[in-house]
Formats: structure tokens, sequence, C-alpha cells
């Protein structure tokens, strides 16, 4: 399993952007999500006393994508909290794509966490995933 993420300074000037690259699909959702949750706050400062499973399907692998990570920042506003980790698993069956997940993480702490962008949404602005020469690429900027 490779990947990697990096922020993209230079894309989008009041938001936030960042490029997930991996060997597989998997590869970049996990570096996609790493991503995100990195950019909320340092998953090294959260816990994991809250947890969410979260269970997706979709033909399109982009639009899985961008909802998983919509996903994301919805429990951050709607429970609260920010992340330490999350268990990914991405399958392909026939011409569909699941992704399962359990989301750890715990309610925001300012006192002990160390928090980052208060991430808003994510957008389909420059949003892209593409597999070229056997490797997938993502492109995410998100509204901060």
């Amino acid at each position: 399993m490779a990947f990697s993420y990096r922020f993209l300074d230079d894309v989008a000037v009041a938001d936030l952007a960042f490029e997930a690259t991996g060997d597989s699909l998997q590869d970049v959702f996990v570096a996609a999500t790493g991503a995100l949750i990195d950019a909320m706050a340092d998953p090294a400062t959260v816990g994991t006393a809250w947890e969410q499973k979260v269970e997706r399907e979709d033909q399109d692998p982009a639009a899985l994508l961008f909802d998983w990570l919509s996903d994301l920042v919805y429990y951050k506003d709607a429970a609260g909290v920010v992340f330490s980790k999350v268990d990914l698993h991405l399958v392909q069956s026939g011409d569909r794509w699941r992704l399962t997940a359990m989301v750890h993480g715990e309610p925001v702490d300012p006192a002990k966490q160390a928090l980052r962008a208060d991430v808003k949404g994510v957008t389909k602005h420059l949003y892209e995933v593409t597999q070229h020469a056997g490797r997938w690429t993502a492109q995410v900027v998100v509204d901060v």
C-alpha cells in the first residue's frame, strides 16, 4: 500500500486544496481521508472515544469519494467531533464501488487538541479523480 497527500498552496486562495495519490483507488481514498482529517486537527492530539460506521456505494468512484469526504465534514459539524483515524475498505463489485469505514475521534476540545482549519464543505471546484499509468490521483478543494 503506497499512498501520499500534499497540500496545494497555489490552487485556491480562500480555500484549502490537496492532492492525494496512490497505487490503487483504495490508497487514494485513504490518502484523501488522511489529508482531510489532518486539515481539521492534528490526529495525534485526538482520542478515539467517538466512533461511527459509514457505508456508501456508488458506480462512480469520484462521486463516492466526494460523498465520503462530505460525510466526514457532516460528522464534524453534527456530532462536534474531530478525527484521529479511519479504518477504510473499498471493494469493487461488478460496476459498483462499496466503501465501508469505521471513523474514530472525539468531541472537539481546544484545550487538548491541536485544531486547524474549520472545514465547511468539499467543493466541486477543480475536483477530479483520475488514473494515469496505473497510478490514481484525486485533487480536492475544501471550503474553510
